[in-house]
């Protein structure tokens, strides 16, 4: 095996552990996804060929990792209903008797966003605005937007309706709005994510 490819392996654990956290909210979930990544790689690093970054190819497995974990979870008994992780009316001060913005809660100007998404120091802010949701609401989203599950898969994975999840998701995007009007595209203004 190159011995280049073995070091670079244990060079990503950090990232690869800090996204594992994310996506299951379980460290110790997290640290065997990571070690069973590590592992599928280091097995599988003679047959590397370079097509795609190394780093890159060692998220594509751990994703695989989380995802068979996740489906190991399902098995367990379902969470129920989880919309109630955040109220209702949580959002209501943004807006108006009509519906319409808040003079002042309107969205900042957000710049390029693909220009952000680029910045490394940008991820560091999103996965702290992404640890202030509740959890359930940010398994959802995270399941939905990094892990690529469609709703159907979703709701059954954790036995909510298609409806339930759609709130979550509605919700968990309007929490990470906030949090990243204030924290990263208009720091100046005094909000709470």
């Amino acid at each position: 095996m190159n011995v280049a490819i073995s070091e670079q392996l244990g060079a990503f654990r950090g990232d690869l552990l800090r996204f594992a956290i994310l996506q299951l909210r379980d460290r110790a979930a997290a640290e065997d996804a990571v070690q069973e990544t590590l592992v599928a790689a280091l097995e599988a690093a003679p047959g590397f060929d370079s097509r795609s970054q190394l780093k890159t190819w060692m998220f594509a497995i751990l994703k695989h990792k989380i995802i068979d974990t996740i489906r190991r979870r399902s098995r367990e008994p379902a969470l129920g209903n989880i919309a109630d992780d955040i109220p209702d009316d949580s959002f209501d001060s943004l807006f108006d008797r009509r519906g319409h913005w808040q003079r002042d809660e309107r969205p900042a100007d957000w710049g390029d966003p693909a220009k952000s998404l680029e910045n490394t120091r940008f991820w560091a802010v999103f996965e702290a605005c992404l640890d202030h949701l509740p959890e359930h609401t940010a398994r959802v989203f995270m399941m939905r937007e990094f892990l690529g599950f469609d709703t159907g898969e979703i709701c059954k994975e954790l036995g909510i309706t298609p409806t339930n999840c759609w709130v979550l998701l509605h919700r968990a995007r309007m929490g990470l709005r906030l949090c990243l009007d204030k924290t990263w595209f208009d720091p100046e203004k005094e909000r709470s994510c």
